[in-house]
């Protein structure tokens, strides 16, 4: 899994990185959570369902390559059959470039696939 992380940036373009994945993921869970107590559950309410699942392990930073990936190709199908894509297609941008920087220092891909110091 170390192979998908160029590095966990730490400073503040970790703080970036956590500002950007805990933004992207709060959007992802509210447009979720709306589309589940808009109607009665129906096949289009699947992908809003999957992306405020996958938006709660991007925003704790859990497989984030996978997941980002993951929220971009859904994000852009999504863009491609509603009316107004912009939302879409911005939520895409955040995903797709989290799963192509990584998660960041301060996550938990950090803590499990991160460098390890060996004390000698």
């Amino acid at each position: 899994m170390q192979r998908l992380f160029s590095t966990f940036a730490n400073g503040w373009p970790g703080v970036g990185l956590l500002l950007q994945r805990i933004l992207t993921a709060v959007l992802l869970i509210r447009f979720g959570l709306t589309e589940l107590t808009r109607t009665a559950y129906s096949a289009s309410m699947v992908p809003g369902i999957v992306v405020a699942y996958a938006g709660i392990l991007l925003m704790i930073g859990l497989w984030t390559p996978i997941v980002g990936t993951l929220i971009a190709v859904i994000e852009l199908w999504v863009a491609v059959n509603v009316s107004d894509p912009w939302m879409p297609i911005a939520l895409a941008t955040f995903a797709g470039t989290v799963a192509m920087i990584g998660p960041g220092a301060w996550s938990i891909d950090a803590r499990l696939f991160g460098r390890k110091h060996l004390e000698t």
